[in-house]
Formats: C-alpha cells, structure tokens, sequence
C-alpha cells in the first residue's frame, strides 16, 4: 500500500529523532518516486532530517528556505521551512515542529518544486 498524506515516513523514531510524516499525498507520491530514482541519497536524507532537521554544516544539502519560502502554515502554526537536496534536481522540502519533534514533509521530488520557477 503507498503512502498517504499523515502517513509515517518510516519507522517510529528513536532516541530523542524527530517523526517523519508526510503533509500531503504529493510529497508521499514524491518520496516513493525518490526510493526508486536516488535510494542512496534518500536514505542519507531521511537519516539526517530525522536526527537533525535543522543541521547548517553542509549547507548545500540542507538549509532553511529564503524570503517567503522560509516559514509555511501548517495546522494553523507558522512553521520553519526547510530544504534537503538528495540529488542535483531531487529535493525535500519540509516543517520542522520543535513541540512535536515532528518534521512534515511538504514535497518530495525528483525535480526542483514549482514554487522555486
């Protein structure tokens, strides 16, 4: 069965990780098109969002979002937005909710997100 939009991205998370879960059915549609088209880079992803979401070291991969792509609605909360970039074109965008230690996938793709053109 495919993922759904509130759908855990993965195994329960462990040890202080935040909770990957998909915002809507695109991202979850996206991700499983990433499983098949980068499974290395999306494993690297998923473990390194999980354990630290908002890691600035390498900030070519993973970063904040600038100007009005930085923060997004979800739930009626402003939350951080956030970018992972498992291949040259293939990203994740995500929220980041410290309450929840959960981490909202909002886009997953193997190409760069409309919102970007």
């Amino acid at each position: 069965m495919s993922p759904k939009r509130g759908n855990r991205a993965a195994p329960p998370p462990i040890d202080g990780e935040y909770d990957l879960r998909f915002a809507n059915s695109a991202a979850a549609e996206g991700w499983e098109l990433l499983t098949r088209h980068a499974p290395t880079g999306l494993r690297r992803a998923y473990d390194r969002i999980r354990s630290t979401p908002r890691a600035a070291d390498v900030p070519a991969r993973q970063h904040r979002l600038k100007g009005k792509l930085a923060t997004a609605g979800f739930k009626g909360q402003d939350l951080e937005r956030r970018q992972y970039e498992v291949t040259g074109g293939g990203r994740i965008w995500y929220l980041v909710d410290t309450a929840d230690r959960t981490v909202r996938i909002t886009y997953a793709g193997t190409g760069h997100p409309k919102e970007t053109d």
